[in-house]
């Protein structure tokens, strides 16, 4: 095995409750996304901090107006009879007013790191601590690196020419090939074959996922990517969000170090789960993610998640530094 793939394996995007815990029947519901992603070639690096920029408390603005308090939801399912909702429609717009905002950042050199910092807390936790991860990954791909019993140590990545994960630095380039109309992205991520299939192995059962469906994971893992984002295209992408059927958005979600964000959501009858892609209410930038049980999920006559579980992940830190080991 390649240290990328060691690399990838180690942290997930949003990583993988363990497996001896959890059991196989979980893993469809919590890392579709992330493990589409990997296994398609997509090597998980989170996404860029942003700058709240002018719009920033305009975006606040607009979300105080359009709370609403609504009860239900899906049924005794509904994940809270409390729970705030926006206007879609208008947080989409304003998130992709704020994107258009941002500055574009000069390209890394290739011998610059990717650096990353994240926290997951599964099920079974409760009020634990939750697990902290730290990373490397040279913007080329050349090399990765990581704490390993307090010393950090550093990974030659030899070349694989039958490895499809990707560097930092190719992502960054596969991206920026993306269209930036919203409609034409949509098309793109509807109906590219890189994408259609669910991950083999991971409960899937060999049926072709919806297209809404899939264009809302396609974008998901897009926004959680932390190779640079030109901004054209992220506002593309918040407003193809709009554009997809059931997508909604609660006010105060979660994420796992406790900050409260908008959570992304896509509405969908007989789900057990409902997964979220948390962002912060006035820069839009990426938070982490959020899963909650909505029923009691069992496997066989064994009960494995009750309605109301949840697992979280927190993107605490991340960007572009000079050498492994340094932090944001």
């Amino acid at each position: 095995m390649d240290d990328l793939t060691a690399l990838r394996e180690l942290r997930a995007d949003a990583p993988e409750p363990d497996a001896g815990r959890l059991a196989a029947a979980r893993a469809r519901l919590v890392t579709g996304t992330d493990r589409a992603a990997n296994r398609r070639g997509f090597l998980s690096l989170g996404r860029p901090m942003v700058l709240a920029g002018a719009f920033g408390l305009v975006a606040a603005l607009v979300l105080t107006l359009v709370q609403i308090d609504r009860t239900g939801g899906i049924g005794d399912t509904s994940p809270s009879k409390a729970a705030r909702y926006a206007s879609a429609s208008e947080v989409f717009a304003q998130a992709a007013l704020v994107a258009e905002a941002r500055s574009t950042d000069a390209s890394p050199r290739p011998d610059q790191w990717q650096y990353r910092k994240s926290l997951t807390r599964q099920p079974d936790e409760g009020s634990g601590a939750g697990d902290t991860m730290e990373e490397w990954i040279r913007y080329d791909g050349k090399q990765t690196a990581g704490y390993d019993d307090g010393r950090l140590r550093i990974r030659d990545v030899p070349p694989d020419p039958g490895d499809d994960d990707l560097s930092p630095q190719r992502y960054a380039g596969k991206l920026r090939e993306l269209p930036t109309d919203p409609d034409k992205l949509l098309a793109h991520v509807r109906g590219d074959g890189h994408w259609i299939d669910l991950p083999v192995g991971e409960g899937a059962t060999g049926a072709r996922e919806d297209p809404d469906a899939r264009a809302f994971r396609v974008i998901s893992v897009y926004l959680e990517q932390q190779a640079i984002m030109p901004p054209k295209l992220e506002a593309a992408m918040y407003r193809a969000l709009g554009k997809i059927p059931g997508v909604g958005v609660e006010v105060g979600v979660e994420d796992a170090a406790g900050r409260k964000g908008l959570g992304i959501f896509r509405e969908a009858g007989g789900l057990d789960t409902r997964r979220y892609l948390i962002l912060e209410p006035e820069t839009f930038r990426y938070l982490g993610t959020r899963v909650l049980w909505l029923r009691d999920e069992m496997s066989g006559s064994d009960l494995m998640f009750r309605a109301g579980s949840v697992y979280s992940s927190a993107e605490l830190a991340s960007g572009i530094v000079e050498k492994a080991g340094q932090r944001r």
